[in-house]
């Protein structure tokens, strides 16, 4: 049974925990080159009030090196069933943060790693701490997917932030820290 975007807005973080650990594994090769649109969960509102609520996270296989890589696409925030228009620069690219690299989960977990810290971003930059496990929502289906952000400060530092993915088509475009 597939779970609605609103029914998972309304679950609590340890319920969105229960999905994340029924979750299905991941072939990183079905991510190759995709676009997906993100949902923030289990956040306060008062949280998504000045921070966001949908975002593009994109998958990028490199050419060169074969690692998968990818980077978040800041959105103006039109609510969930709004445009998925991104935010742009003077230059008119797209407002890109959070690049990452996609691994194996080191802890066991049913899907893959999505570690900010082998992203490539500067030595300031916060997001070099996060880590994301991420897994599909269906078997062999990587259509809907849902992740969790912790902080990884030497120790895993619980956030109650998760976040669903749905696939929006093939990447169109190609960012770099």
């Amino acid at each position: 049974m597939t779970v609605s975007i609103d029914a998972f807005r309304q679950l609590k973080p340890k319920s969105l925990k229960s999905h994340l650990d029924a979750g299905f594994p991941i072939d990183p090769s079905a991510l190759d080159n995709s676009m997906y649109r993100g949902i923030s969960l289990g956040v306060p509102h008062w949280i998504e009030t000045f921070a966001w609520t949908t975002f593009i996270k994109t998958f990028h296989r490199e050419p060169e090196t074969h690692g998968l890589r990818g980077w978040n696409v800041r959105l103006h925030q039109t609510g969930i069933a709004g445009d998925i228009e991104p935010q742009r620069t003077k230059d008119g690219s797209r407002r890109t943060f959070g690049h990452f690299a996609v691994t194996d989960n080191p802890s066991g977990g049913n899907g893959l790693l999505i570690d900010y810290g082998l992203g490539g971003n500067g030595a300031f930059d916060p997001t070099r701490y996060l880590k994301d496990p991420i897994v599909a929502l269906e078997a062999n289906s990587v259509e809907r997917l849902l992740g969790w952000t912790y902080l990884d400060l030497g120790r895993v530092v619980s956030t109650p932030s998760y976040f669903l993915l749905e696939r929006i088509g093939p990447l169109d475009h190609v960012a770099y820290p």
